[in-house]
């Protein structure tokens, strides 16, 4: 919901580094594995309770992960690119969960949710590029160039954000944190199984 937004804060800089960085002969693909070693370093960091280090490290990979993007726009976008710069994404997110479950056992429930709820949003964003590029549908470019197409939603990318910074910056809190935010990436998922099941019935209209 906040990437648009989010996007005309952090994109101008982003792109002059990433230029930078591309005339040096950086590669966006590198830069991705780079950024997801980086960010699976919460993983032992939570789970030893550096809470401090682990939101540095996790800022780091989204840090990289703007940065590829700014790489590749230069060298070119690629479907090979889009496709290891997602993969890239999901796992760093299910690292997260998988550091706060290590972390106490009283998260490993909680934990558990995220993850689910996590693979419901990825399936829903992931299935609906898929049933986009089908139909033949083109993205509406608010959240930059992208190598498919992206499925807007409730949770994207910037709460997500938000919410790790907020498990961090309170580890306590985590089981009543991970549980509001998995309720809302759940939402997320249906509200676009709805607007999927809504552009299919609006295209079996116009064709009758």
């Amino acid at each position: 919901m906040l990437d648009p937004l989010l996007r005309r804060w952090v994109d101008p800089p982003l792109d002059g580094i990433g230029g930078w960085l591309a005339r040096q002969g950086l590669s966006a693909n590198a830069t991705s594995l780079a950024g997801l070693t980086i960010g699976l370093l919460a993983v032992p960091l939570l789970a030893f309770h550096f809470y401090d280090a682990a939101l540095l490290v996790i800022l780091l990979n989204r840090t990289f992960d703007g940065l590829d993007g700014a790489i590749a726009r230069r060298h070119g976008v690629t479907a090979f690119g889009g496709y290891l710069d997602i993969l890239c994404d999901m796992a760093f997110y299910a690292a997260v969960p998988v550091g706060f479950a290590l972390a106490s056992r009283d998260n490993a429930l909680w934990a558990a949710l995220l993850l689910a709820s996590f693979v419901c949003t990825a399936t829903s964003f992931l299935g609906r590029a898929a049933m986009a590029r089908q139909r033949g549908e083109s993205d509406n470019g608010q959240r930059g160039r992208k190598s498919f197409f992206y499925a807007g939603g409730l949770i994207e990318g910037t709460e997500t954000i938000i919410a790790f910074v907020l498990f961090c910056a309170f580890p306590s809190a985590f089981p009543w944190l991970a549980a509001s935010f998995s309720g809302l990436c759940f939402w997320t998922a249906a509200a676009r199984l709805f607007d999927a099941y809504k552009v299919r019935i609006d295209s079996d209209k116009s064709n009758n």
